[in-house]
């Protein structure tokens, strides 16, 4: 089944995800991109899930993750990334984003209605 990927945008038009990647070198951006055409491809067999979220784990170097939720069966929104060592601090800022996803489009949903 393929499944849509795409970085979590904030109102401000800033990409969390991206700031993230584009701070990774070469060797981790290029295991990062093979872990996001792997979730494109449907295959999630490295997303640990918890509290309605989810942590791709890339068991090299430092031991990198991708932090992401999904939103119905066919999306995956991406909302950063870090290594096992600041492990705590990213759940709890993807946490937020989620959050903020969330009521983002909760209003969206609300707003059409009023329409």
């Amino acid at each position: 089944m393929k499944i849509t990927v795409e970085e979590y945008l904030r109102q401000d038009g800033s990409n969390p995800y991206k700031t993230w990647f584009d701070s990774l070198d070469a060797q981790a951006a290029a295991k990062v991109v093979t872990a996001k055409l792997r979730m494109e491809q449907g295959n999630t067999s490295r997303v640990k899930w918890f509290d309605g979220m989810g942590e791709y784990v890339i068991d090299w170097g430092p031991g990198y993750r991708i932090y992401l939720a999904k939103d119905g069966d066919t999306l995956i929104i991406l909302f950063g990334g870090g290594t096992k060592r600041g492990q705590q601090r990213d759940i709890d800022r993807a946490k937020e984003l989620l959050a903020e996803y969330k009521a983002r489009k909760k209003m969206k949903k609300t707003e059409t209605k009023k329409r």
